[in-house]
């Protein structure tokens, strides 16, 4: 079976029928800046998917059927967001993950964990499960090389 792909980066990741089928198919929310604090502030898990563009990490589209069967796995625990490329490029740096794509679980609005890059199925629901039961924690963050006067620098990852 052969998916239509279209032609060049940076194009609506919701032209993708795996992107589309997120919110068309399964009901996902799409979050954006402008509702992006009301949708994470809701009260228990949620699960925000951080898609990135499918024509240059073709791993998002692999995300975009595995997220589904998370659910399926796991019914009525979370509510999820997608969070398109230019969303998820903007609100990355507060999660801290490194590879693309990505899933962060949220509990009452607050961090408990992410799960970034793609994995075994075992992983995903061991994961997942972890982060269901896991207490909110600070996020990681990414290091901030800090240098005073005559120094070499260090990195403050905090």
């Amino acid at each position: 079976m052969n998916l239509p792909m279209p032609p060049a980066a940076g194009a609506d990741a919701r032209s993708y029928p795996l992107i589309a089928q997120l919110f068309a198919r399964h009901g996902f929310v799409e979050v954006r800046a402008e509702n992006f604090a009301a949708f994470t502030q809701t009260q228990g898990h949620t699960l925000l998917l951080f898609t990135e563009d499918p024509f240059r990490i073709k791993e998002t589209l692999d995300l975009a059927v595995i997220v589904p069967e998370i659910v399926r796995a796991f019914p009525g625990r979370f509510a999820v967001g997608v969070l398109l490329p230019e969303a998820a490029r903007a609100f990355q740096p507060r999660y801290g993950f490194r590879r693309w794509p990505a899933f962060v679980m949220l509990k009452d609005g607050q961090y408990v964990g992410a799960v970034d890059g793609l994995r075994n199925w075992d992983e995903y629901i061991e994961d997942v499960a972890r982060l269901l039961a896991a207490a909110p924690a600070r996020p990681p963050t990414v290091g901030i090389a800090v240098k005073g006067a005559g120094e070499a620098g260090s990195v403050c990852s905090h």
